[in-house]
């Protein structure tokens, strides 16, 4: 059984060190988003990413916020009305069905959801479904090694062990990144 991250402990998301060690709009940007993307910020949360993804695209590019989590999709929703955001769509998700026509999007994101995952490979495809022609992927997870926060140490996966899920559904990765001690990414195309 995979380790799920428990929605009551929704303010960890936005803790001073997660902010320094992957800020938002400089994590977005070092991954290659731009503003002529669409995105899907698959497991959303409560909008880290999507809201400065929001303001990182042109205001007419959409920013699918996807989350099983009703909680967490309320949290994006009373975020984008702060930030008066009308190019953010919180949707409610399944695992793996993300609610959203195939070749929608132009960029997906992943961050810190992969390891949360039963049927990564399955997950993986319905993330290819729903991307654009030569779209990409973009995953940031835990480092395979002990940190003082994250989940348990054998739940990680290890950047080669996402580098060959990729691979196996049908992605080209063309590059690697570390953030802090605690996380890695990747970005994929999709072939």
């Amino acid at each position: 059984m995979s380790h799920k991250f428990d929605p009551a402990h929704k303010d960890k998301l936005k803790a001073e060190w997660r902010i320094k060690a992957i800020p938002p709009v400089q994590t977005l940007q070092r991954l290659g988003l731009v503003a002529e993307d669409s995105v899907a910020d698959i497991g959303c949360g409560i909008g880290f990413f999507a809201i400065p993804a929001a303001k990182i695209v042109d205001s007419l590019n959409i920013i699918y916020a996807l989350d099983t989590s009703v909680e967490m999709l309320a949290e994006v929703e009373k975020r984008m009305r702060e930030e008066e955001l009308s190019n953010v769509i919180p949707i409610k998700s399944e695992e793996y069905n993300f609610k959203l026509s195939s070749e929608s999007v132009s960029f997906a994101l992943l961050v810190t959801v992969l390891h949360e995952i039963e049927n990564k490979e399955r997950f993986l495809q319905e993330a290819r479904r729903i991307l654009k022609p030569a779209g990409r992927i973009a995953i940031i997870d835990w480092e395979k090694k002990p940190t003082e926060m994250g989940p348990p140490l054998n739940h990680r996966l290890s950047l080669e062990e996402v580098e060959e899920l990729l691979m196996m559904t049908d992605f080209e990765v063309n590059q690697e990144h570390h953030f802090t001690e605690a996380f890695y990414g990747l970005v994929a195309v999709k072939k």
